[in-house]
C-alpha cells in the first residue's frame, strides 16, 4: 500500500468526490493516476483556494480514503467546475474532519520529505496526487487521527454546506 495526498482545489470537486465516492482525473494526468493500486491510501487535502476564501482558509488534510477500483477511462468525460475529467476510480472514503477543519499542511512542510524545496513547496500540490513516504504518511495520519471521525457522520454536513457555483462564478444562496 502506498499513501498519497489527494489534492482537491475546488469545493464542487469535494462535493462530487464525497457524493459519488469516486475520484476523477484529467486526461493529462492519466499516467500519474494509473499508478494507483487497490488499497492505496489517499489523504484528502483541500487547498486554501478550495473554499473560495483564501484569506480565511488554509490548506488542510480533511480525511482519509482508499482506492477501491482500478483507474479506468470514463464512459463519457465529466465536467466539474469548468474542468474536464476523462478517467476515474472508486473510493472508500472512511474518515473526515468536521466541515472546514482539518490538519493544516503548511506547519508540517518542514518535516515532510515530499517537499524537498521548502520555499516552493506549494508547487508540488498543482497535481491531483502527491506520493508520500511511509514516514510522511505516518506523521499526517497521526495528526489527522486527532480530528477525524467516520465519514458517514460528516458527509451530509459537507454536502449541505457546499453551495453550487452560479454563472459568473458566484456561489448561489
Amino acid at each position: 500500500m502506498r499513501s498519497y495526498l489527494l489534492v482537491l482545489g475546488e469545493r464542487q470537486a469535494v462535493a462530487w468526490v464525497l457524493r459519488r465516492q469516486r475520484m476523477a482525473f484529467p486526461a493529462r494526468r492519466w499516467i500519474e493516476a494509473q499508478r494507483l493500486e487497490l488499497g492505496d491510501e489517499l489523504l484528502i487535502y483541500t487547498t486554501r483556494n478550495c473554499w473560495h476564501s483564501p484569506t480565511r482558509d488554509r490548506g488542510r488534510i480533511i480525511g482519509r480514503a482508499y482506492v477501491a477500483s482500478p483507474v479506468s477511462p470514463l464512459d463519457e468525460p465529466i465536467e466539474i467546475a469548468g474542468r474536464t475529467f476523462t478517467s476515474g476510480c472508486n473510493l472508500d472514503v472512511r474518515t473526515l474532519t468536521a466541515y472546514r477543519t482539518g490538519v493544516e499542511l503548511a506547519p508540517l512542510v518542514d518535516r515532510l520529505t515530499a517537499f524537498p524545496k521548502k520555499a516552493t513547496w506549494s508547487i508540488r500540490l498543482r497535481r491531483p496526487l502527491l506520493e508520500l513516504s511511509t514516514a510522511d504518511a505516518t506523521l499526517v495520519r497521526d495528526r489527522l487521527a486527532e480530528q477525524e471521525a467516520p465519514a458517514v457522520e460528516q458527509i451530509s454536513t459537507y454536502l449541505d454546506n457546499i453551495r453550487p457555483i452560479a454563472a459568473g462564478g458566484l456561489a448561489q444562496s
